[in-house]
């Protein structure tokens, strides 16, 4: 009897050495990161591959994307690639966005856990498209046309790898090309993300951290731009858990290198594990400010699953933008 109770006070002891020494990590991680922010300000239009920032899944937006706490299905391959190491199972994601002025956006992801090296392994397509420009030219103050098209196109193929470093500690990063086309022009480069996610064992109580779009600058022609670096960091719980009913709320906050903080938070509803419903605020953007959507999941062959979402993100003076995600658990 005394060696039992030795033995498992020894467990505990480890195991809350092991929750110190992730809290640690998550604190240190944060100050590491945070200086690559500090010292931004409000400098709008000033970065280029603005296409990185668009939320890629209708859940996430569905609570205003607050989700790098979240981060628990494959779209965690954007949101907080620390978060693919919640998949326990083969699991892809395909999402169409219909932007304002007729731009197309898609995202296509797959997510593999590693049985033979440990952690997760997830690819992820972007790809955005403008249809067809009107080409048009000034001479003299004059307006005039060409008679010829052309398109804007943003593309980028990214690939992310998570594992935990213990129980509750994880830690992932993405490394991604990209590419932006128009008309006979392009340019290209590479950006990475980093990010952590810790869950303290009360509630579904989970921080998360990422840093995302670090890399060189491109260049367009002769001038280069820099990559939109952001840094988020949110927490999410379950204020609600019961047999039939969970819900969890979330909030993070995010510093972008080309403009001023911004917060958002949001709630997630599930009804037996099967119908859900989502609404967030999104706060300090310059146009776009709630947003709602709901979900379902299916049964889909023996043991997995087949889930449907859908989010509509106000924008303001702007179109409106809907969502569509199909997700399968495989």
């Amino acid at each position: 009897m005394f060696w039992k109770d030795s033995h498992l006070g020894v467990g505990r002891r480890w195991r809350r050495k092991l929750g110190l020494a992730g809290t640690a990590a998550v604190l240190g991680l944060t100050v590491l990161l945070c200086p690559v922010q500090l010292h931004a300000q409000a400098k709008v239009g000033t970065t280029g591959a603005q296409f990185l920032e668009l939320g890629v899944s209708a859940r996430a937006m569905g609570m205003a994307e607050a989700f790098v706490a979240v981060a628990d299905d494959i779209s965690a391959a954007y949101y907080n690639p620390a978060g693919l190491t919640y998949l326990y199972g083969r699991e892809a994601a395909f999402t169409y966005i219909k932007m304002p002025a007729d731009i197309n956006y898609g995202f296509a992801a797959l997510g593999l856990p590693l049985e033979s090296i440990g952690g997760v392994l997830g690819i992820g397509v972007y790809a955005l498209g403008s249809g067809d420009i009107i080409e048009r030219t000034y001479f003299s103050g004059e307006e005039k046309g060409t008679g010829r098209v052309f398109a804007w196109n943003d593309f980028s193929l990214a690939v992310s790898y998570s594992r935990y470093l213990t129980d509750r500690f994880s830690v992932g990063i993405t490394v991604k090309y990209v590419g932006e086309f128009v008309h006979d022009y392009s340019a290209s480069g590479w950006a990475a993300d980093v990010g952590t996610l810790y869950n303290t064992g009360f509630r579904g109580f989970k921080i998360g951290m990422v840093i995302t779009n670090f890399g060189p600058d491109m260049k367009f022609i002769k001038n280069a731009y820099p990559l939109p670096i952001n840094f988020r960091f949110g927490g999410s719980i379950n204020v609600i858990e019961g047999v039939d009913h969970l819900v969890t709320f979330a909030t993070e906050g995010s510093h972008p290198s080309d403009n001023l903080e911004k917060y958002n938070s949001g709630l997630e509803y599930v009804f037996k594990e099967r119908f859900i419903l989502r609404a967030g605020g999104r706060f300090n953007y310059d146009e776009d400010g709630f947003t709602f959507g709901g979900g379902l999941r299916l049964p889909f062959g023996e043991e997995g699953e087949l889930g449907f979402d859908y989010a509509f993100q106000d924008f303001g003076v702007l179109t409106e933008v809907h969502r569509f995600t199909m997700i399968i658990a495989f």
